[in-house]
C-alpha cells in the first residue's frame, strides 16, 4: 500500500494531484449530501418492512440530524488539532461501516443507532472538506474553480439523491440506498489515503479543551433535538421550551469554560472575525430559502401533483443542473470582474425571485413554466451565491484555525437547514390542517400551505440580503473586488489564460 501511494504520487505532478485530490474529497461529501434526501424517498418502504411506527420513523432522519450537526464544530477544530486528512479518513471508515449497519438492520432500534453512527461519520468527513480545499488550493484563481466544483457538489446532491433513492428503492429495495455507499466510500478511503499528505496539522502542539468541546457538542446535540422535535410536539410545547432552554445553558457554560481556558477549542479571535460570521448568517438565510423549495417542493409534488419518486428527482433536475453551469463555469468569472459581494447579492435576489414564483403554486398549478422556472432560477442564484459566501468566509482566517472555520460554515448550513425545515414544515401544516377545517379540499389547502412556506423563506432570503448589505461592504481594489493574499498573480494566470 506504501509503495502505491509513492508511486502514485510520483505520477501525478503537483498540479494535477490537487485536483485530484479535489475529486477524491467531494466524493467524500456526495456520500453526505446523498444520505441527507435519498433516505426520505425510502421511509415508506422501510417503516413497512421494519415495523416501525408512525412516530418513531421520524428518527431515521433525525438520529443523523442530531449527530450530523453536534459534532461538525468538534471535527474541525480536530483537523487543526490533528491534521484534516486523519479526521477525513475517520469520518469515511466510520460513515462506510455504518451505512453498512444500516443496510444489514433487522429492527428498529438497531438502523436508528446505525444513523446516528452514520452522522458522526459524516460529520467528521464533511467539516474537514471545505479545509482541505483552501489549504489545496492557495491561489485564489484556482480556489474560486474547486470551490466551484464543491459547491455543486455540496448544492446539487440532493436532487441527485431523490432520484437515486426513488430508482433504487422501485427498482430493488430500500437497504440499497445504503449498500451503494459501500463501494465509493472503500474507494475514496484508498484514493484519500495516496493522495492527501501527511502534513503537520495547522495548530500542531495545542492542547486540546475537552471541557469545552464536550459541552459545544452538547449544546448543540441539544439544540438541534429541540429544533427536530418541534414540528412533532409544537414550537411552545414544554419538550421545545425545556430542551432550547437547556441549549442556551449549556452554550453559556461552554461560554465561561472557553473565557478561562488558556487554548479554547473556539478562539475569541476567529468570532470576530465580521466576514466569517456575517456570511455565516447570509447562509444561514439562503439555506432555509432552499429548504422551502427542495423539501417541502416534493411533498407537493407528491401529494398535489401526484409525481412518483422517479418523477420528482427528474423534476428537480433544472436545479443541479443550472447549480453546475454557474459554479463551474461561470460565477468565477462573474466574482473576478465586479466582486464577491454584487455577485452573492445578485444571487439572492434570484433566489428570492424563484421563492416569488412558487408563491403562486395553486392546486392545477402545472409544472412547466412555474416549477421549472422556479427549479431553474433557484439553481443559478444558488449556483450565484454559494461560492462569493465560501470565499468571503475563508478570506481572514488564520491558517491555525482553517478546520475550524469550515466546521463553522457547516454548522451554519447543518442548523439553518434543520431550523429552517422545522419552521417552514410546522407553518405549511399548520395552515393546511387550518383549512381543512374549514372545509377547504386536501390538494388545495396543501398548495396554499406550501405557498404560504415559500412566502417566510422568502421573507428569510430578504433578511439575508439585508444582513450582506450592512455588513459584508468591504474595502475594495481599484478593480472593484476584494483584495485577497494572491489576487495579483491570480490576476496575472487568468489574463495569460485568457
Amino acid at each position: 500500500m506504501i509503495h502505491m501511494t509513492s508511486m502514485l504520487k510520483n505520477f501525478l505532478s503537483d498540479e494535477r494531484r490537487r485536483w485530484a485530490v479535489l475529486v477524491v474529497v467531494c466524493f467524500g461529501q456526495l456520500m453526505i449530501v446523498l444520505d441527507s434526501t435519498i433516505v426520505n424517498v425510502a421511509l415508506p418502504a422501510i417503516q413497512t418492512d421494519l415495523h416501525f411506527s408512525q412516530s418513531s420513523l421520524t428518527w431515521v432522519v433525525n438520529a443523523y440530524l442530531i449527530a450530523f450537526g453536534s459534532f461538525l464544530l468538534l471535527a474541525g477544530r480536530l483537523s487543526d488539532l490533528f491534521g484534516a486528512r486523519r479526521v477525513f479518513l475517520t469520518g469515511l471508515a466510520v460513515f462506510t461501516a455504518a451505512s453498512a449497519a444500516c443496510g444489514l438492520a433487522g429492527s428498529p432500534a438497531m438502523l436508528v443507532a446505525a444513523r446516528f453512527a452514520q452522522g458522526f461519520g459524516g460529520a467528521l468527513t464533511s467539516a474537514v472538506v471545505l479545509a482541505i480545499v483552501v489549504t489545496q488550493f492557495p491561489r485564489v484563481a484556482e480556489r474560486r474553480r474547486a470551490m466551484g466544483v464543491y459547491t455543486f457538489v455540496a448544492t446539487a446532491g440532493g436532487s441527485i439523491g431523490l432520484l437515486a433513492g426513488g430508482v433504487l428503492t422501485q427498482s430493488i429495495d430500500w437497504h440499497w440506498i445504503f449498500f451503494i455507499n459501500l463501494p465509493i466510500g472503500v474507494a475514496t478511503i484508498l484514493a484519500s489515503r495516496a493522495l492527501l499528505d501527511h502534513g503537520p496539522p495547522a495548530a500542531a502542539g495545542v492542547r486540546v479543551d475537552w471541557a469545552g468541546a464536550a459541552l459545544i457538542t452538547l449544546a448543540t446535540m441539544v439544540a438541534v433535538y429541540a429544533v427536530v422535535g418541534a414540528a412533532d410536539h409544537g414550537w411552545g410545547s414544554p419538550s421545545t421550551l425545556g430542551f432550547g432552554t437547556l441549549a442556551v445553558a449549556l452554550l453559556a457554560a461552554f461560554g465561561v469554560v472557553e473565557s478561562r481556558s488558556s487554548h479554547p477549542l473556539v478562539p475569541p479571535a476567529v468570532l470576530r472575525l465580521r466576514s466569517l460570521m456575517a456570511s455565516s448568517a447570509v447562509r444561514a438565510t439562503l439555506i432555509t430559502g432552499m429548504f422551502a423549495t427542495f423539501f417541502l417542493g416534493s411533498l407537493y409534488l407528491e401529494q398535489v401533483r401526484g409525481f412518483d419518486a422517479i418523477q420528482i428527482g427528474l423534476a428537480f433536475l433544472p436545479m443541479p443542473l443550472t447549480v453546475g453551469l454557474m459554479s463551474v463555469s461561470l460565477t468565477a468569472r462573474i466574482v473576478r470582474r465586479v466582486g464577491n459581494v454584487p455577485t452573492l447579492l445578485a444571487g439572492l435576489t434570484l433566489v428570492l425571485a424563484a421563492l416569488a414564483i412558487l408563491t403562486t403554486a395553486g392546486p392545477h398549478t402545472a409544472y412547466f413554466p412555474t416549477f421549472a422556472g422556479a427549479f431553474a432560477l433557484m439553481g443559478v442564484g444558488m449556483g450565484s451565491s454559494f461560492i462569493p459566501l465560501l470565499e468571503l468566509s475563508m478570506a481572514d482566517v488564520p491558517a491555525d484555525d482553517v478546520g475550524l472555520a469550515s466546521g463553522i460554515v457547516q454548522v451554519s448550513m447543518q442548523i439553518a437547514g434543520a431550523f429552517g425545515l422545522a419552521v417552514l414544515s410546522t407553518v405549511a401544516t399548520g395552515h393546511t390542517r387550518s383549512l381543512m377545517g374549514d372545509g377547504v379540499g386536501h390538494a388545495t389547502a396543501f398548495a396554499d400551505g406550501f405557498a404560504l412556506a415559500c412566502t417566510v423563506g422568502a421573507i428569510a432570503v430578504i433578511g439575508g440580503i439585508v444582513v450582506a448589505l450592512a455588513t459584508l461592504r468591504r474595502p475594495r481594489d481599484a478593480g472593484g473586488e476584494l483584495v485577497l493574499a494572491d489576487d495579483v498573480a491570480a490576476e496575472l494566470e487568468l489574463a495569460q489564460a485568457a
